[in-house]
């Protein structure tokens, strides 16, 4: 059974060790994700640790999907905090472990990411994914749109030049 929750910056830190695995594993799958090498555990440690810093800032939430308490699955929100932008947020680090997809563990997680943008009153969502990534369908199924691309944006796990496709979402 998959059960989902919002972490704050206290139980992401008792989690972390998990959450690394989690990012460990998606990036030994070839995710593109930040990280090019699933073995550099400090970099992926010290990306968590700085993710739980800014859950206790208030502009970020970090959604967990959990199976027998083990974290399979994560979204982050991050709400722009410059003023001209107080109406906009970033969806980013969707992560979902190797043996749990296709069980619809992703949509759910950016249905509840929505939901948490309505209610912090954001009227727009941006992200940017692996161009002809799987997940693009699945952005595009949930009624994002596709701003454009930019070629060569980021090196792959294979060490290939990769696009980025930029998508967004009226809320």
């Amino acid at each position: 059974m998959i059960t989902f929750s919002q972490l704050t910056a206290v139980s992401a830190a008792h989690a972390l060790a998990p959450l690394s695995d989690l990012l460990q594993a998606c990036v030994a799958d070839g995710a593109s994700v930040g990280f090019t090498d699933a073995r550099d555990r400090q970099a992926i440690e010290r990306f968590w640790q700085a993710r739980i810093a800014t859950l206790s800032g208030g502009s970020d939430d970090l959604l967990v999907a959990w199976q027998e308490q083990i974290p399979v699955a994560t979204v982050t929100l991050s709400s722009c905090t410059m003023p001209n932008g107080y109406h906009r947020a970033e969806i980013s680090k969707l992560l979902v472990h190797p043996q749990q997809r296709r069980q619809g563990i992703a949509r759910q997680l950016m249905l509840r990411a929505e939901a948490r943008a309505r209610t912090r009153e954001k009227t727009l969502l941006v992200l940017d994914t692996r161009s002809g990534d799987v997940a693009s369908q699945l952005y595009l199924s949930l009624g994002w749109q596709i701003a454009g691309a930019i070629p060569h944006y980021a090196c792959s796990t294979e060490g290939v030049m990769e696009a980025t496709t930029l998508m967004y979402k009226l809320l």
